[in-house]
């Protein structure tokens, strides 16, 4: 039985929203540090202020526009996003702000916004009537549509008034938005290329809401219910990385896009422990027992008898979501004692709850024996190239038990977590290709593995924890798939659902391979793995196999040890296809650091 599952663990990277701060969440007012990217244009004053009125409760504050009494000209400012904005005229751009003025005003006038260059050059723009009686929170949106092309992403979002009309008046702002098209189209929903790249991969499922950043304490761990509805009632949380989640990228955009792309998602639900070392009391789980079957309930729910499914009903999906994996916590080995005690608790309940569903437990295997005893375990591992090709075979002594193992986060980095990889090298994706050769070899009980981190702004905080690459890197307008991107990707595509027993590698050695057939079209998949700098000969006796043509297609992503795609060198290893001579036995030279995926056809 060959039935291993492959993705990703999702991150609340920039992936989707184009304004950096855009509601001034989890933000200090008065702070220099609260206005970050807000740059003020012409004289005008700019200011992060606790409001009075708030245009919601979840969002306290706004930002304070004052215009000076002898403005002449465009005043306003502008939000260069993230490190850049993508202006594209092939696309019309959603903008949307909400404005109120404090003080009623006999204002009335043009409240312009537009996308411009560094330079200045206008690239889009459009225009309504604001009025200064307007003392409580109104909408404003409009869409732009760029006339003219930039040199490159160096663009920043404006609102401006006219000076001479609005001169000496104060105007405060809250939630602004700006989005170009999205994949399906979806309201707040993801950038396409990046969408793009995910779905090329024909991923099985989604691991979310990621990895551990469900909580660095009790008040700030990642609730459902802060996550779905309007925007205006997302407050955000401090992320588990060092930068504000908005959440706008919340548990039905989660969802949504996984349906989307096709996948199933594998869950996570907070279980009592936070990443600062504290755990719930035994006697005090209750209510966060209830607020995982509430999450779960938003998910499968039926909304004539549930109150979070009739939630999810009133957001525009009355349809159940598929969901067949639901973690208990992140990393409970951390604190593994409490465990002992919080598994029962969350298991019981959420199992008698929901006994379709399987529940992943993420302490380590039977360390501490917990009860009652799980049938699957998510296991995480971080380390240098050397460990994943020292530990291809892994999960072969692994006793056949009844137990499934999901590989929940891997990725090659370096000893030395303060000198961490910035992006994959041949050499780190070979490393984890080894490995994943064990994981289709003891497919019986490895059910799924998923890379980490997922995404990463090249412009960004960096790794996480300063330890692991990421496998897909962005920018505001291009997106650069990693070699381990590309190692995912051969995996997934050329995948068979029978696994066929082979002579196996040698321990320590520098080839590794796994070779899978498909019983659907009768294809023979041989993914072979060099580890190793030199090249290295091996032949392949197939004569057991009946039927296979002559002839098959290679599919070979290889490079120098050190060979990395980044912005610099974005193709430095690429998969190249090409046909090759086959037969009952042949030859073949697996170049130094490569991954080869030789597909062989069937004679029908």
């Amino acid at each position: 039985m060959y039935v291993i599952k492959y993705f990703q663990t999702a991150s609340d990277a920039e992936a989707r929203s184009v304004l950096q701060n855009r509601a001034f969440q989890q933000v200090t007012p008065g702070t220099l540090d609260a206005l970050v990217p807000w740059v003020a244009t012409n004289g005008a004053n700019i200011t992060v202020i606790a409001e009075s009125d708030p245009v919601s409760t979840a969002l306290p504050n706004s930002l304070q526009f004052v215009v000076p009494s002898n403005a002449t000209g465009s005043v306003g400012f502008s939000n260069e996003g993230y490190w850049g904005i993508n202006v594209n005229t092939s696309w019309t751009y959603n903008a949307s702000l909400y404005y109120r003025f404090p003080s009623a005003s006999s204002f009335s006038g043009k409240l312009t916004l537009g996308l411009e260059s560094s330079d200045g050059t206008i690239l889009a723009s459009n225009s309504t009537t604001i009025s200064g009686s307007q003392t409580t929170y109104e909408n404003v949106f409009l869409t732009l549509t760029p006339t003219k092309a930039p040199l490159n992403n160096n663009n920043s979002f404006f609102v401006t008034v006219d000076g001479s009309e609005a001169a000496g008046e104060t105007i405060n702002f809250a939630m602004f938005s700006l989005f170009p098209p999205t994949y399906k189209n979806r309201p707040n929903g993801i950038r396409i290329d990046i969408a793009e790249t995910l779905a090329a991969m024909q991923p099985e499922f989604f691991r979310f809401p990621g990895g551990n950043n469900i909580g660095q304490t009790f008040a700030t761990r990642w609730q459902w219910n802060a996550t779905v509805g309007p925007l205006l009632d997302r407050p955000g949380r401090e992320g588990d990385w060092g930068y504000v989640n908005t959440d706008g990228l919340g548990l039905l955009e989660y969802l949504t896009f996984i349906e989307d792309v096709g996948m199933q998602p594998f869950m996570a639900v907070w279980s009592g422990y936070s990443l600062n070392g504290q755990s719930v009391p035994e006697d005090e789980l209750e209510p966060y027992i209830q607020q995982a079957i509430d999450q779960i309930e938003f998910v499968v729910g039926n909304p004539n008898s549930s109150e979070p499914a009739a939630l999810r009903a009133s957001l525009g999906h009355p349809e159940p979501f598929m969901l067949n994996y639901v973690e208990i916590g992140n990393e409970d080995f951390f604190a593994s004692t409490s465990y002992e005690y919080r598994w029962p608790a969350f298991y019981g309940n959420l199992s008698a709850k929901f006994p379709d569903i399987n529940f992943i437990a993420t302490t380590l295997p039977f360390n501490p024996e917990i009860y009652p005893t799980p049938k699957q375990y998510d296991l995480h591992v971080y380390n240098p190239p050397e460990w994943f090709v020292e530990n291809a075979f892994y999960y072969d002594s692994f006793e056949r038990n009844g137990t499934g193992y999901f590989e929940g986060e891997y990725a090659a980095s370096v000893a030395d977590a303060e000198d961490g990889l910035p992006y994959p090298t041949m050499q780190s994706s070979t490393g984890e290709a080894a490995f994943i050769t064990g994981f289709e070899r003891n497919s019986d009980i490895v059910f799924a593995a998923s890379y980490a981190p997922l995404l990463q702004n090249v412009n960004g905080s960096g790794n996480v924890g300063g330890q692991t690459p990421s496998l897909i890197s962005f920018d505001a307008s291009t997106v650069y798939p990693s070699t381990s991107y590309y190692v995912q990707k051969l995996f997934s595509l050329n995948k068979g659902d029978e696994y066929l027993p082979s002579t196996l590698p040698t321990y320590n050695g520098t080839l590794y391979w796994t070779i899978s057939s498909s019983s659907s079209t009768g294809d023979v998949y041989i993914k072979l793995v060099n580890t190793a700098s030199n090249a290295s000969d091996v032949t392949f006796d197939l004569s057991s196999l009946s039927s296979l043509s002559n002839t098959g297609t290679l599919q070979l992503l290889t490079g120098s040890g050190t060979a990395s795609n980044t912005p610099e060198t974005p193709d430095a290893a690429v998969p190249v296809t090409t046909s090759i001579t086959t037969g009952s036995t042949f030859n073949y030279t697996a170049p130094g650091y490569s991954v080869s995926v030789i597909t062989l056809s069937t004679n029908k």
